[in-house]
């Protein structure tokens, strides 16, 4: 494939962080709670995919131990997450969603799926769906070329 024109990539970048910015990414706090966006996306993916440990979490946000352990520790003492034992595994504390948390998860939804409807108000049903399949393939592409450059041996 020949090499993307780099006015198109640096449009697509312009577009990316000005995204970034209307979503509320760059604010201390995200979607309306008293967390950062680390936490929001910490309660969203246990949320989606049920009880993960602090390992798991690290790998699907692609954050380092260090920074899971504090934010984990933080979310629960602000009574967000709970740490279970997992009976095949003892050692293994699988983190799950408290009541409280629960409620913060389904207020989460709730802000995002209005952030989101209320851009597309201005969108035809066609461009709607051409922003889904675009940021779709985008995401995709971007996920790809990060574990492309992970597979990569470093330098040295």
């Amino acid at each position: 494939m020949p090499e993307p024109d780099l006015t198109l990539v640096d449009d697509i970048r312009a577009a990316s962080r000005l995204m970034v910015r209307e979503l509320g990414f760059m604010d201390a706090t995200l979607a309306a709670t008293e967390h950062p966006p680390s936490a929001v996306h910490t309660i969203l993916e246990i949320g989606l995919r049920g009880p993960l440990t602090a390992m798991q979490i690290g790998a699907a946000l692609h954050l380092e131990k260090s920074s899971v352990s504090r934010m984990v520790r933080k979310l629960i003492d602000a009574g967000e997450l709970q740490e279970t034992v997992d009976p095949g595994d003892a050692r293994s504390k699988p983190l799950c969603l408290t009541a409280k948390g629960r409620k913060t998860l389904a207020s989460l939804h709730s802000f995002g799926r209005q952030q989101v409807r209320g851009a597309l108000l201005s969108l035809s049903t066609s461009e709607r769906r051409t922003v889904r399949d675009g940021l779709l393939l985008y995401a995709r592409a971007l996920e790809a070329r990060r574990a492309a450059d992970a597979d990569m041996p470093s330098p040295g």
